[in-house]
């Protein structure tokens, strides 16, 4: 009998064995070398206040105390990468920050925070997975109650200075609402801080920023609710009920998706959660 069939039949059982490993393997061997190391490198934005920012030369914010804490629950140390907002597109910071790297050589880290839960997000960007939403957030436009009695739609400012970040989806809402009709009184800021504070500062009437921005500089600058408040005004550039956050890896690191959403939910059981973000005076609204 000739043995060459049953040796081809072995090569074949062989390769297939082997390439089946190579595919299954990443998912637990990242994972081991991470624990292995004992260190989870944690991409971050440089500068999204109240979630990441420089305070004095600190890096701090909810995602960075977040990062930490996931780092505790896993029994890992963090190792944070800061980086810069792409420009022109979130797909960018995902391709630079988690799946391949950027090509001055910084990352990728293993997971990256503050990423949208969003299906058609995630369906562009198959190259990572997109998991575990921390929070909702939304558009307010905060006002002082001192110049507008009360706002229940952007008409109702009509003739007032308002102010949003520049590029922002509040500053288009602005720009654009009221068939156009308060866009010679928009002033656009550098940050939404910016116009956070003009608004502190009775330069303007009302902001359109987040809820988080809005909250986190009402705390940091000791205002109280009664001068200012905020409305949620629907527009047709705003999602209706604004967006979930979450975080990404990925595409083959379920492994690690797991252990971080294992995570995720012990800090929302203890409590551990929600005290981090009521340091920075922002509410937890579920996602």
């Amino acid at each position: 009998m000739n043995p060459r069939p049953w040796l081809d039949s072995l090569r074949r059982l062989a390769v297939t064995a082997a390439l089946a490993a190579l595919t299954a393997a990443p998912a637990h061997a990242d994972m081991a070398k991470i624990r292995e190391t004992g260190t989870l490198k944690v991409a971050l934005y440089k500068d999204m206040l109240p979630f990441s920012g420089n305070d004095g030369g600190q890096f701090t914010g909810i995602d960075v105390a977040l990062a930490n804490a996931l780092c505790k629950q896993m029994g890992l140390s963090p190792s944070l990468l800061p980086f810069d907002a792409d420009d022109d597109s979130m797909s960018d910071d995902l391709r630079n920050m988690v799946w391949k790297g950027h090509y001055l050589g910084y990352g990728p880290a293993d997971v990256m925070l503050h990423v949208p839960v969003d299906p058609v997000f995630m369906r562009q960007n198959g190259e990572v997975l997109i998991f575990a939403p921390y929070l909702r957030e939304n558009f307010v436009l905060a006002y002082d109650r001192e110049r507008v009695h009360e706002v229940s739609r952007f008409e109702d400012l009509t003739g007032q200075p308002t102010g949003a970040e520049r590029g922002s989806a509040g500053a288009n809402a602005l720009l654009s609402s009221a068939q156009g009709a308060l866009s010679s009184k928009v002033k656009i800021y550098p940050e939404a801080d910016d116009a956070l504070h003009a608004l502190f500062a009775g330069e303007i009437a009302a902001a359109m920023v987040t809820r988080a921005q809005y909250e986190s500089a009402l705390k940091a600058r000791g205002h109280s609710d009664d001068r200012f408040a905020v409305a949620e005004i629907q527009s047709p550039v705003l999602p209706v009920r604004g967006w979930a956050v979450g975080m990404a890896v990925k595409a083959d690191q379920r492994a690690l998706a797991e252990a971080l959403e294992s995570a995720l939910e012990a800090l929302r059981a203890s409590g551990e959660l929600q005290q981090i973000f009521a340091q920075y005076g922002v509410s937890l609204v579920a996602p």
